[in-house]
């Protein structure tokens, strides 16, 4: 089995899987806080398709996630599908809508 890989650059990052001949699987995020995650994209190549990679890569991110108590937005298709079938990870999908603090309308 080939190791996910996480590569971070400030508030943004990626897990990913390189098999030899350099295809990449690979899972981008948006760190928005320190205890909120956004899964962005998921793009797995045919080389990994029906090997399970893509939920390899959104359980490695759940796994870092319980470790550091963060909670996770899956904007991703993928990542909201896999959410969905696995309610086992509802432990770390955050429900809540978050606004800024000043982010409210103008009175009219």
């Amino acid at each position: 089995m080939l190791p996910i890989t996480v590569e971070k650059d400030g508030p943004k990052g990626r897990y990913f899987i390189e098999a030899p001949g350099g295809v990449t699987a690979e899972m981008t995020f948006s760190q928005s806080s320190d205890t909120l995650i956004i899964i962005d994209h998921t793009e797995v190549p045919d080389t990994f398709r029906g090997t399970g990679t893509g939920v390899r890569l959104v359980e490695a991110l759940i796994a870092d996630a319980r470790a550091s108590g963060t909670k996770i937005i899956p904007l991703c298709p993928f990542a909201a599908a896999q959410f969905k079938r696995h309610p086992e990870w509802s432990d770390v999908l955050e429900t809540k809508v978050r606004m800024k603090p000043n982010s409210r309308r103008p009175d009219r």
